[in-house]
């Protein structure tokens, strides 16, 4: 079985992360960047597959500037056998459309069985596109999952509801997303980040795949606005001189919490 993990590199949440006003952009000079957690635990339940089924092969899959390198190396050194690193300058600040393009054409290219990603980004927050991979390749698509298990012929797992949970199934090929429910990622060990260094690690632009980015040739997302997060205000503070119960009630009533 062959599956691509998608895995992404952002700005460190322990670090300052910045908005750049002009371009709406998140500036990465402003900190640390990692590879995103949940796409590590993607990488884990790949791994985890691979580790009882020989012959297994995982294929770490990201759309990154060019200076991305050291962080789909980590992902290498974690245990993928292989990479795909998208770079191309056209992709910067490529919206959900385009960006579920692209990579759907990278996966056409591998001919993966199974892709594997987390379900919510910590930068961009989408949450999107493991459903737009699925609408442009045709697969089945299981998200949310709490629990998984992968079989040679399909995928199960456990999705989280405001009721209780839904066990759902469906046949490979087939794209699925998981939560942090999921276990953390193995860390990877000295051995392996000498591995990551021989390991084929495959450069690919828009021409490769064939997709444009052209907003005239297919028109995307337009950002008409972008404001800095405004600073969080003082809170409402209540002094109790024998009619705090009642400051809090009128407080609860005012803003519609009760």
């Amino acid at each position: 079985m062959k599956i691509f993990v998608l895995v992404k590199e952002v700005p460190d949440t322990y670090g300052d992360r910045q908005l750049n006003l002009e371009t709406g952009l998140a500036d990465r000079g402003a900190g640390d960047v990692v590879l995103d957690e949940i796409t590590e635990r993607a990488l884990e339940v790949a791994l985890s597959y691979a580790d009882k089924n020989a012959g297994t092969e995982v294929v770490a899959l990201t759309m990154a500037p060019e200076g991305s390198t050291a962080s789909v190396r980590r992902a290498l050194a974690i245990g993928a056998g292989s990479a795909v690193h998208i770079a191309d300058e056209q992709l910067a600040g490529a919206d959900l459309g385009l960006t579920a393009e692209v990579l759907a054409a990278a996966i056409r290219r591998g001919a993966p069985d199974l892709v594997i990603t987390g379900n919510l980004s910590t930068d961009g927050s989408g949450g999107v596109i493991p459903a737009m991979l699925a609408e442009h390749l045709g697969w089945a698509q299981a998200t949310a999952l709490t629990a998984v298990e992968i079989t040679e012929d399909g995928v199960s797992g456990t999705r989280g509801a405001d009721a209780g949970s839904q066990q759902i199934s469906a046949p490979l090929p087939a794209v699925i997303s998981i939560t942090e429910a999921l276990p953390d990622a193995r860390f990877p060990n000295f051995k392996g980040i000498m591995a990551a260094k021989k390991k084929p690690l495959e450069v690919l632009t828009l021409a490769d795949l064939d997709v444009s980015a052209d907003p005239a040739v297919a028109p995307r997302t337009i950002m008409t606005a972008v404001a800095q997060k405004p600073p969080r205000a003082a809170g409402v503070k209540i002094t109790d001189e024998g009619d705090a119960a009642d400051q809090l009630v009128d407080f609860l009533v005012q803003n519609r919490l009760v």
